[in-house]
Order: C-alpha cells, then sequence, then structure tokens
C-alpha cells in the first residue's frame, strides 16, 4: 500500500531546483529569525570576536565582500560534503542493530521494511529540501532552520510542537549515541579478553567508564563554532562508517560461507519456540523503530542544506545528497541485516559488533569498534551542533550586550579560533547532563527504537507533508492531498506502534536494571 502512495505521489524531480547553504546561526523561533540573526550579527561586532556566528553566510555585503543573497558569509559546500553530512548522521548505532530488527520481522518482512523506509524517508527529504527557502525555492527567503521553516509555512502551535520533537530527538540522539560508543569500546577491552582467556571468560566491563571518556572528547569537540567547522570531521566520520559497516557485512558474509550460521525463517523470531505471540508482536514493533532510527536524520537536513553554495539551486544540491547518501546507506543496511540475519539467524544480537556474534580475528573487531566510536564522536557533533545554535542565538538575541554571551576571545593572535565563555560553558553543561543520563539509561535496542518512533513520523514525514502540501496550495481532498495524508496517517501508526513497544521494552530492561552497574 506504501507503494501505491508513493507511486501516487508527485515526481521529486522537478523540483530539483535549490542549492544547499552553510550551517549558520540556525534560529529555531518562531518569526523572528531575521531579527535573531542581525541581533547575533551586531553581537558579535560589539564583542569584536569570530566564534560560531562568524561563520554565519552572506551575499552581497558592503566592501565587495565574498557573500551570500542574505549578507552572510558565501557558502562553500556541494553534494559530496552534504551526502558525507547525511550519511554521518544516518549510518550509526541504528546499522548495527539491523540484523537484530530483520530476526525479529523475517525475510519478507525486514527487506521490505528496510526498502519502504528509505523511499518514505528520501521522498519527504525531497519535500523538506524545497522548504529551505520560503515562496520561490530558488529565490526565496532563506530558512536557516527546521523550525525556521515551520515558522515560515505553518507557524503557531506547529512551531513549538516541532521544537519539542526535533530538540528531544536531538538530545536523545545525543545520548543513545553516549550509550552506543561506550559499548563500542568496552567491546575493544572484551575481544582481547576473550582472545586471551578463552570465550568462556567473564570478560564483562562497567560502561560508566566508557562514557565518561566519550563526554571528555565530546566537551572539546562541541568547542568548534559551528557545522561549516565540521566538515572535516563528517569526511572522517563517514570513511569510518563505511569502514566498520564493511566489516560487518564481510565477517556475516564469512560466517554464512562457512555453513556455521543460525536458524533463520521467512518470519523471523518464532512464537513457541523463541518468545511468546506477546513478546512477538512487541519485538517486532520495536524493530520498526530501529529501523526508524536508522534513517533519521530528517531533523537536521535543513542545517545541512544551510551550508551548500548556490548556485545551482540550493533543493537541487541537497536531492542529490540526499539520493545518494540514503541509496549508499540502504545499500548498506540490505546487507548489515539480510547476511547478518543469515549469520546469526533468529538468535541475532542486537548490535552485531558487540554483541559478541563474532569473536574472531580479534583484530579486526577491535579495528571495527574504534571506527565505530570515532565515528559517533562526528556523528554527536552532527546532531548537537544545531542545539548549540539555538540557544547561543537565542541567548545572543535575548541578551545583546553581555559580553559573557557574545564577546570572542581568541586562542591565538591572528588566528581564526577564539573562546566564548557562554559557549563554553553552556555546551560543557550539556555534555555532562548528555552523558549522565547515558549512564543512567544504558538501554541500547530499546533507546534506539524509541528515539526512532518519535521523531520518524513528526521530523520525516509530517512536517515536511504539511509544508510542502501549504507550499504548493494543494487542494483538500484532491486526489494529491489524500496520497500525502494516507502516507503520514500510515507513518503515524507504525512510529505509535513503535514507541509503544519501546516502552515496553524499557519497562522490562529496567525489572533487572542496577543504576552506575551496567555491564557490557
Amino acid at each position: 500500500m506504501c507503494i501505491y502512495i508513493l507511486a501516487a505521489l508527485p515526481p521529486l524531480l522537478p523540483a530539483f531546483t535549490r542549492s544547499p547553504p552553510h550551517l549558520s546561526p540556525h534560529n529555531p523561533y518562531p518569526r523572528e529569525s531575521c531579527e535573531m540573526a542581525k541581533d547575533v550579527e551586531m553581537a558579535v561586532r560589539n564583542g569584536g570576536g569570530g566564534g560560531y556566528y562568524a561563520a554565519a553566510h552572506p551575499h552581497g555585503g558592503a566592501g565587495g565582500e565574498d557573500v551570500d543573497d542574505d549578507g552572510k558569509q558565501r557558502r562553500t559546500g556541494n553534494v559530496w560534503t552534504a551526502s558525507a553530512h547525511i550519511i554521518t548522521a544516518v549510518i550509526g548505532s541504528g546499522v548495527l542493530s539491523l540484523a537484530w530488527a530483520t530476526a525479529q520481522l523475517g525475510w519478507v518482512v525486514g527487506p521490505v521494511t528496510l526498502m519502504l523506509f528509505a523511499l518514505i524517508t528520501y521522498y519527504t527529504s525531497g519535500l523538506l529540501a524545497d522548504c529551505y527557502r520560503t515562496g520561490d525555492p530558488v529565490s526565496g527567503k532563506r530558512n536557516y532552520t527546521y523550525m525556521d521553516a515551520v515558522a515560515a509555512y505553518l507557524g503557531g502551535w506547529q512551531v513549538w510542537s516541532c521544537g519539542v520533537f526535533q530538540y528531544v530527538n536531538l538530545v536523545g540522539t545525543a545520548i543513545g549515541y553516549t550509550i552506543t560508543a561506550s559499548i563500542s569500546a568496552a567491546a575493544v577491552y572484551k575481544a582481547n579478553c576473550y582472545h586471551k582467556n578463552g570465550h568462556e571468560a567473564d570478560c564483562g566491563v562497567y560502561d560508566t567508564m566508557y562514557m565518561i571518556v566519550f563526554g571528555i572528547i565530546q566537551i572539546f569537540f562541541s568547542m568548534l563554532p559551528n557545522f561549516s567547522d565540521l566538515s572535516w570531521l563528517s569526511i572522517l566520520a563517514a570513511v569510518m562508517s563505511f569502514s566498520y559497516s564493511t566489516i560487518a557485512v564481510g565477517l556475516s558474509l564469512a560466517r554464512t560461507i562457512s555453513g556455521a550460521t543460525g536458524k533463520t525463517t521467512l518470519t523471523g523470531v518464532e512464537v513457541g519456540v523463541d518468545v511468546t505471540s506477546a513478546q512477538k508482536i512487541w519485538l517486532a514493533f520495536q524493530a520498526l523503530g530501529d529501523i526508524a532510527f536508522a534513517y533519521s536524520y530528517s531533523m537536521i537536513l535543513i542545517e545541512i542544506q544551510d551550508t551548500v553554495k548556490s548556485p545551482p539551486a540550493e533543493n537541487k544540491t541537497m536531492k542529490k545528497a540526499t539520493l545518494l547518501g540514503v541509496s549508499t546507506t540502504t545499500a548498506f543496511y540490505m546487507l548489515c541485516g539480510c547476511l547478518g540475519y543469515a549469520a546469526f539467524g533468529n538468535a541475532a544480537p542486537g548490535n552485531m559488533l558487540t554483541g559478541f556474534g563474532f569473536y574472531e580475528p580479534y583484530w579486526l573487531i577491535d579495528f571495527a569498534n574504534v571506527c565505530i566510536v570515532v565515528h559517533l564522536v562526528g556523528a554527536y557533533q552532527v546532531f548537537c551542533q544545531p542545539i548549540f545554535a539555538a540557544v547561543e542565538t537565542f541567548a545572543a538575541r535575548r541578551w545583546p550586550s553581555s559580553e559573557f554571551i557574545t564577546r570572542e576571545h581568541p586562542v591565538v593572535a591572528g588566528k581564526s579560533f577564539s573562546i566564548n565563555m557562554f559557549r563554553l560553558t553552556w555546551r560543557t553543561a550539556f555534555v555532562i547532563v548528555s552523558t549522565v543520563l547515558a549512564i543512567v539509561m544504558p538501554f541500547f535496542n530499546d533507546i534506539l527504537g524509541f528515539l526512532g518512533a518519535v521523531g520518524f513520523w513528526p521530523l520525516t514525514v509530517y512536517y515536511p507533508v504539511e509544508m510542502y502540501i501549504r507550499q504548493r496550495r494543494i487542494q483538500r481532498y484532491t486526489s494529491r492531498w489524500v496520497a500525502l495524508q494516507t502516507l503520514s496517517l500510515l507513518c503515524f501508526l507504525v512510529s505509535l506502534a513503535a514507541a509503544v513497544a519501546s516502552i515496553e521494552g524499557v519497562s522490562e530492561s529496567l525489572k533487572h536494571y542496577v543504576p552506575f552497574k551496567t555491564k557490557s
């Protein structure tokens, strides 16, 4: 049915007429975007610094500056950098749970679900890319953030509801990545321990220490003023994601060829053999949430698009980047999910590289998990920079004369890098809080499923669909309107079921949970 609905929707190609900009001061507050950007720029000038807001992009500034049409420094991103941001955001911890998700759904529903989520994500991302500019997709006013776009097209209560969904999901993703990074770091120790002492040895290790170390690393990277400074980190992270995904695929393929595989079925885990009928339903819904999380990046699409230069138009570049990013990640997802399920069968672990379905070669397992950690360092920043930008933009507008908030202190004379005391204080506090929350609730699959369920429908489907309807002035009850709304309704039902299942999973995990004593 979803395929029929997608086929009934208008083609994406005619809308290929935009080009993404550079992530500058992200304005998440309704109808105040331009004013806030001006206040921010004025605050920076008064503060005499270059930091976070100095990277904002202009067009047509005085004195022949190399600027964009909105008076901000010219954006330099392209299809490749935008694709790197997307791949960094998409191929994250979610990829490692896909073998488990496929095991819950089986050979038929599992791959079909992966393809459907990919098609839906690609289609709605195209709708969202068209909303980067208000009115005309090529020459209209820029929207610097997801919330700016919602404010421009929908306004009212929808702006605030979008803010809640977007920023709760971004914070939750930061927590989820902290959990995943710590599990992968602990897996390096465990792989060496198993190699040295045998597979039956007690090699469990507490995750808390690794979460704290990851948090300390993030404090340093969080001092990078803005999204544009992350291009190199995103490219490195994308390379890391390809590396560990390829290793997971290779190990699964080798295990499958060797014949040491688990039992697989068309419907996945079997009722009465592996699980009860109730557990089967809950696990299947939770698997849907995990897959949704694996495609979760729409909440930062506008911010990524705001890093890309034009011409060509931003929406055209972003759609090409989305096609490249989503198709690449889907290929890896199909390989990881299907080969992982073929290798482990219905007993597939929740995390392929840390659940110790693989023990040897231990050095390759070590390398793969190090790649995961490095990737998540970058992915954490990709998801957190919009949060940092939102708070700092609001603070600069609210207290424009405060030197604590607006003044930049150059670290080295003549260099572009500088320290802002508010940025230093608030970002450090954010990382500490997210790390503590990760320590308190370290449930990998349940957290991934819940984040995917909560964020997928509103951010990936509902708002892009509603903004597109408003932008194109699609009349109610026309075939196109009905198709779009049906797609939105079906995705809402899937998200609701996955959210309920994930909450049930968390409640089950809490029955056996001892705070600060979680072992990998």
